[in-house]
């Protein structure tokens, strides 16, 4: 096992050697970079000053004339109406490392990929681990607390399904679970706000943020409480859009394991019920359940929280992630699909070991 896990260890270099270089380079291509972000930004400022000073101070400095030609006064030409000076676009790209080819600054990535040195962000003015470091235990408290739940609901919702299967329990379950997924997570975050925290019901739960502004002053048995209060609602949110399909599956695998030979031999050999279930079925199910939770736990961090941190104020890494691909902050936004990439990887080693607990008769070292 253990040159098993070195050898996973190594291909997660080129793994990731290959997600960042291919980005990089669909990156470089695309419209509307940083640069472009920045000459747009002061364009627009110089216009606006412009505009404000030929319709405030211009407009006193122009007097109308009669008359033809040279005789007539004409508005004073400022910057902005021009564009920016190339001496000032020059320096914008200096400061983004613009002026560097293409290749050197690939190369300049990669080696301070290597010591977890992702820069500085273009445009927060902080290093880029210093805003991972500072957004990751929300990301990592909607992502563990939900995918706990998920699990914890699923897991036991489905094999009972799958005992009581063609049962009015089954029946109304599952008209439950097709109901919930019909909501999408935003949809059901924003009626949870309604009911919940002050839309125009209850006043159960703040709207914003993950603690309270006055949390360091509180004990530690207080600011549990005051942690779990604020995180209650968007968890509730991300666990009732994401229990739905691992229920289904968990459910269909269980059948499908119980509907086999071993299991019809078992019966005849006496054994129980509880016995068949947990002592082979169980083993065999939860297999596929298992595989999909790297996947399951990289999308509450990212995708599936994205919108949850935007509606309850969360400063999240999915947030973060999302305002770094509009700004085009290319610091921030490979800083974090390294880490997004990197945590995925780990997390598929681990549910490969994890294989080996639930089955023990599977032996990745022999393979």
């Amino acid at each position: 096992m253990a040159a098993y896990i070195l050898r996973r260890i190594a291909l997660m270099i080129p793994t990731l050697w290959a997600i960042i270089t291919l980005n990089f380079f669909i990156v470089q291509i695309a419209p509307g970079g940083p640069v472009d972000q920045a000459v747009a930004e002061l364009s627009g400022m110089k216009s606006t000053a412009s505009m404000e000073r030929i319709s405030g101070e211009g407009a006193q400095e122009v007097r109308p004339t009669t008359g033809t030609g040279a005789g007539k006064e004409r508005p004073p030409m400022y910057r902005g109406a021009r564009g920016l000076d190339p001496q000032v676009i020059e320096q914008i790209k200096k400061r983004f490392g613009f002026d560097k080819p293409v290749h050197v600054r690939y190369w300049e990535m990669l080696k301070r990929y290597l010591a977890f040195d992702f820069g500085d962000s273009l445009f927060k003015g902080r290093s880029v681990i210093g805003l991972i470091v500072e957004r990751l235990p929300v990301s990592i408290s909607i992502g563990v607390w939900s995918t706990l739940l998920i699990y914890l609901i699923s897991i036991p919702l489905g094999i009972r399904k799958a005992v009581r299967h063609g049962s009015r329990f089954d029946l109304w379950t599952s008209t439950a679970i097709i109901l919930g997924n019909s909501i999408p997570t935003f949809l059901f975050a924003i009626i949870l706000i309604i009911l919940f925290a002050g839309g125009s019901y209850l006043h159960w739960f703040p709207l914003r943020g993950l603690v309270s502004n006055n949390f360091r002053e509180l004990p530690f048995f207080g600011k549990l409480i005051d942690y779990l209060w604020h995180i209650t609602l968007p968890v509730i949110a991300l666990t009732i859009g994401g229990f739905a399909t691992l229920t289904m599956l968990t459910k269909n695998s269980f059948l499908d394991e119980i509907n086999k030979q071993y299991v019809m031999t078992a019966r005849a050999k006496g054994l129980t019920e509880r016995r068949i279930l947990f002592g082979h079925v169980f083993r065999n199910a939860m297999l596929l359940v298992i595989s999909g939770f790297p996947a399951a736990f990289i999308s509450m961090f990212f995708s599936g929280s994205l919108l949850i941190e935007v509606i309850f104020s969360l400063n999240g890494l999915g947030l973060l992630g999302f305002e770094a691909t509009m700004q085009r902050d290319y610091q921030v936004m490979f800083g974090t699909l390294y880490m997004f990439t990197l945590l995925g990887l780990v997390l598929g080693l681990i549910s490969d070991l994890t294989y080996t607990v639930v089955d023990p008769r599977i032996d990745f070292e022999r393979r």
